[in-house]
């Protein structure tokens, strides 16, 4: 069977841009960004972005270009005979698989939000209101099974065309639409009264900050978010190298991905900091700071509804995009090991997909009883404690290991593949960092990551 193409280079950018650009910027990014002291915390991100994130998607990209195979087949075309790598094929398809388990609940939140907010449903409601609703949808099981059922039914509807046909011709128009949405929020934001205070505390260093919470808890949330950002370890970039011709070296191409990834995160940044300290709201309310306290700073707003409903319908573009990437992923590593048409790996993937996202769908109800982590956790903390915590550092590990060392792939492979083609190329002197010192980086992160979070 002929492996289909992206019609396009841009096809190609937007779509594994926006596999990267989802609730990890728009979502996490800014609550992150708040609780750890601001300015100073962006400045480790970026810092990690470049000597960890850019490698790994890299490598990623050449591994799905050269062996022209899904995540759950590249290994077993590239490994050396009688190794075991891909066992770790097994893990990046489970990975997609859970990581989708529970993105699709707030994907579904972000919808119910959307309509929400355009129907008026927050005009009103103080704070305490706006906690309840947000509360009621979790709390509601059937609501949140018709939520899902919408994202995943949408979803694989969409991937069911062809590559150029389906994913890559919507996620062009969606992700368009989204970077002049952000544009436009983004300037209303920052002239807002009082949103001056908010951009000095995003934009300028103010290690007094860092103080209060602690250099190393800044460092450590900094590397994860890099990380996370870029949906790295369970090869959701190596499915679209695979769709790519070899007329571009890869890593000029990851450069772009990673810009257009960042130009988000950071733009929510602007979106997010000026409202809060206009309106007198705490930027370190985590979590909750899109969900309960931005629709309160919208209620504020003169046309707030106009503006709430566009900042929604932005986040929901985001999770999107990232529903539609993995989909695929799914698609083409269930093609690529049974042999199924587009079509037939749509439609029982779509089934397989709606009935594993229930545990987490009614988690906040009817298997509410179900903590994993005790008092206060629920199932979808365990789903993406698994996903963030274990297999994406662990996948990213993996990667780096197969493709500098010769028991893998090995660098002079690697460095071949990635460096085929015109643009920037990956250095081939940096050998030593990558094999040696990108995987204590990324083993630390690893460490540091489940010693954080169980503390």
């Amino acid at each position: 069977m002929e492996r289909e193409r992206l019609g396009s280079r841009l096809g190609f950018i937007l779509l594994s841009a926006g596999c990267a650009i989802g609730l990890g910027n728009v979502w996490m990014f800014p609550y992150r960004t708040g609780q750890n002291g601001g300015a100073v915390f962006v400045l480790f991100y970026l810092l990690f972005l470049v000597i960890m994130g850019i490698p790994v998607m890299t490598m990623e990209f050449a591994l799905g270009r050269a062996s022209q195979k899904s995540p759950a087949r590249l290994y077993h075309a590239l490994e050396p005979k009688g190794s075991k790598w891909h066992i770790h094929s097994y893990a990046a398809l489970a990975g997609n698989y859970l990581l989708m388990m529970f993105y699709t609940s707030v994907t579904g939140w972000l919808l119910k939000y959307g309509v929400g907010t355009a129907a008026g449903d927050f005009e009103g409601l103080d704070k305490k209101g706006i906690e309840t609703y947000f509360a009621s949808i979790k709390a509601d099981p059937l609501l949140m099974v018709i939520l899902v059922a919408i994202v995943v039914c949408l979803g694989f509807f969409v991937c069911s065309f062809s590559l150029q046909k389906g994913i890559e011709r919507i996620t062009k128009y969606m992700m368009s639409a989204l970077l002049v949405i952000m544009v436009v929020l983004a300037i209303n934001s920052c002239f807002l009264p009082g949103g001056a205070e908010g951009l000095k505390f995003y934009l300028v260093p103010d290690f007094n900050k860092v103080q209060e919470v602690g250099l190393l808890n800044v460092i450590v949330a900094a590397m994860n978010q890099s990380f996370f950002t870029l949906s790295l370890g369970i090869g959701s970039m190596a499915i679209f190298g695979s769709y790519i011709g070899k007329e571009r070296a890869l890593m000029g191409e990851s450069v772009r991905v990673a810009v257009l990834d960042t130009f988000v995160a950071i733009t929510s940044g602007l979106i997010i900091f000026p409202a809060c300290f206009s309106y007198d709201v705490d930027v370190n309310a985590g979590p909750d700071l899109i969900f309960i306290t931005l629709p309160h700073v919208f209620n504020n707003l003169p046309f707030g509804r106009v503006w709430g409903t566009l900042f929604f319908v932005f986040l929901i573009f985001a999770a999107f995009s990232t529903v539609l990437a993995i989909f695929e992923n799914l698609i083409s590593c269930t093609k690529d090991l049974f042999g199924w048409s587009r079509k037939k790996a749509s439609l029982i993937n779509c089934a397989i997909m709606f009935v594993l996202a229930l545990p987490c769908a009614l988690g906040t109800n009817l298997l509410s009883f179900i903590k994993p982590f005790g008092a206060g956790s629920n199932i979808m903390d365990f789903e993406d404690f698994l996903v963030s915590n274990l297999l994406l550092p662990l996948g990213s590990l993996t990667f780096i290991m197969f493709c500098s060392h010769k028991f893998g792939w090995g660098w002079k492979n690697f460095i071949k593949e990635a460096n085929t083609g015109k643009g920037l190329k990956f250095p081939e002197k940096i050998r030593p960092y990558i094999a040696y010192v990108l995987p204590v980086v990324v083993f630390a992160l690893f460490i540091l990551g489940l010693y954080s979070f169980f503390a």
